[in-house]
């Protein structure tokens, strides 16, 4: 028999029924705002260490004795790099070669270029470009700081440096370089050489320096005197 209480529950046992529904409620919100945590912090922590690892390399020679910042080349410095290297041949070498871009102008030229290149990151991007160009097979990208590495058998060295490391660049590229050598500065030109020519306007200015004219490294030639009778 159904009666009015089976029906209607007493005030008494609502009140037990919600006490045990609402924890139960409140663990389930707080075990999903715990879990929304937890993928927020994870989400936190990935970006910043991937933005540590993309900034780093580019942050970096900035805490260097001497700065090599990455610019890139402007189109009217790269024409003026390849108006110095017309009827130039041989190896060529960028130094601080930054995204490519002049080694792979110089290498659809015809050389066998090779960019030197402390941002690990920029030397992977100009293995692409170089790849997508299609001369990845006369360009090489090498990760490696530009003291630690010796020019000596490049006959075209292309440098945009800054004045800071001019003078030192000077005396290594004097040391290691053949007479034969060439040497093309941008932006910046060396402090004691004198250029043999010059092109361009502003930042877009080329300066190239032959080393047989800036080292004084002509050969001469031996006078033999013949030999008298006493």
């Amino acid at each position: 028999q159904v009666t009015e209480n089976s029906l209607c529950p007493s005030p008494g046992a609502m009140s037990q029924a919600l006490a045990k529904e609402v924890p139960q409620e409140e663990g389930e919100r707080g075990s999903r705002r715990s879990s929304w945590g937890l993928l927020v912090t994870a989400g936190v922590g990935g970006t910043l260490v991937a933005l540590y690892a993309v900034a780093t390399p580019f942050v970096t020679p900035a805490l260097r004795k001497v700065c090599l910042p990455f610019v890139p080349a402007t189109a009217a410095q790269i024409q003026n790099v390849l108006k110095m290297l017309e009827n130039r041949n041989g190896s060529l070498v960028d130094i601080g070669s930054g995204d490519g871009r002049v080694v792979i102008a110089a290498a659809k030229k015809g050389f066998q270029a090779v960019g030197y290149e402390l941002n690990p990151w920029l030397v992977w991007y100009s293995r692409y470009c170089a790849w997508r160009d299609g001369v990845h097979q006369n360009t090489k990208f090498y990760i490696s700081d530009l003291w630690k590495v010796s020019f000596s058998h490049y006959r075209n060295v292309v440098v945009f440096g800054v004045p800071q490391m001019m003078p030192q660049l000077e005396k290594k590229l004097e040391e290691e370089l053949e007479c034969h050598a060439r040497v093309i500065a941008c932006r910046f030109p060396f402090p004691c050489w004198i250029p043999d020519h010059t092109t361009g306007e502003g930042i877009d200015t080329v300066w190239a320096y032959d080393l047989k004219h800036s080292r004084r490294c002509e050969t001469k030639s031996l006078e033999i005197t013949p030999e008298t009778e006493s």
